[in-house]
């Protein structure tokens, strides 16, 4: 093997080690671990839809001391439209000691994501960012700036684990969950944006209209009509009863065309448009009834607990 290469795998585990002495294992479910990532003394951050249980959480740590290793971690809150969840473990007292810049990687460089096991100690997948862009709205309808995805076969065990760029620093929390290969970083300003509210609230508040939406194909005399750059909108499937739609009028079988003066194409842009700010604010809602155009005013509350 060439001197290069042994250097950069020397510089690999070099960067692995230190990763790992801030990632722990998560066992919520006596079926395996994932991974988390101790983001400040005493608060792990880990990936939401991995998370398989809100009770009974325990956490190994970075420990090599065996009575210390494994403890226990309470929930803090989940928000699944970033795949974050929170915990506290007041024994996870080593935190990231280094966090790089994720708008400084582009296609190509290289990426690691480190995480452990109870058994094994910790694990790590080498590989390149496939897709670099300054801002993309994933499906869930929230905005990940930047937004990385990495070509990087993501074994379970590593799911919540720390995404390290080249100079060693973590960029962000590893998932699967936006990807239909490879994996996202979850940036670091994402997820200190939602540790903050989650450590505030609980929860991560969101706009609710309660309605259940799919997206369809316009034909092209009624997107000439609405005077529509995009052919397609959301039909309404469902109204929950006493939602803000249901007040509003908002029937099964309208094409809702516009909020706040949008165009929504998919139900990912409605999701978008109902942020945090969105609660308690009146918007126009552009729809299609009957082949006539409306216009319906409607005031955005908070989503219950459990609602979409």
């Amino acid at each position: 093997m060439s001197e290069a290469l042994i250097e950069l795998s020397n510089a690999l585990a070099a960067a692995t080690a230190r990763a790992a002495a801030h990632t722990v294992a998560v066992h919520a479910s006596p079926r395996g671990s994932t991974s988390g990532v101790v983001w400040r003394a005493g608060i792990i951050v880990t990936a939401e839809h991995a998370l398989r249980s809100d009770e009974e959480i325990r956490i190994t740590l970075p420990d090599q001391r065996p009575e210390h290793r494994v403890v226990s971690a309470t929930l803090v809150g989940r928000d699944p439209t970033t795949d974050l969840a929170v915990l506290k473990c007041p024994e996870a007292v080593a935190p990231v000691s280094a966090f790089g810049d994720p708008t400084a990687l582009a296609a190509g460089h290289l990426a690691l994501v480190v995480g452990r096991t109870r058994a094994s100690g910790p694990v790590a997948a080498l590989g390149a960012v496939s897709l670099a862009v300054a801002e993309r709205r994933h499906w869930g309808g929230t905005t990940l700036s930047p937004y990385l995805r990495l070509d990087i076969g993501l074994q379970p065990t590593a799911i919540g684990g720390a995404v390290v760029d080249a100079r060693g620093g973590v960029i962000g929390i590893a998932t699967p969950k936006f990807a239909r290969f490879g994996a996202i970083a979850i940036p670091t300003a994402t997820v200190n944006r939602v540790a903050d509210v989650l450590l505030s609230k609980g929860h991560v508040p969101r706009g609710y209209l309660g309605v259940g939406l799919q997206p369809v194909r316009l034909p092209s005399e009624l997107s000439v009509a609405a005077e529509r750059k995009g052919k397609t909108a959301n039909i309404v499937l469902d109204v929950a009863p006493e939602s803000p739609a249901h007040k509003a009028g908002i029937l099964i079988g309208d094409l809702l065309l516009s909020l706040d003066g949008h165009e929504v194409h998919h139900p990912g842009d409605v999701h978008s448009i109902l942020g945090p700010d969105s609660i308690g604010k009146t918007f126009v809602v552009q729809l299609l009834r009957g082949g006539e155009l409306r216009e319906v005013r409607i005031s955005v509350t908070e989503r219950p607990n459990g609602a979409e």
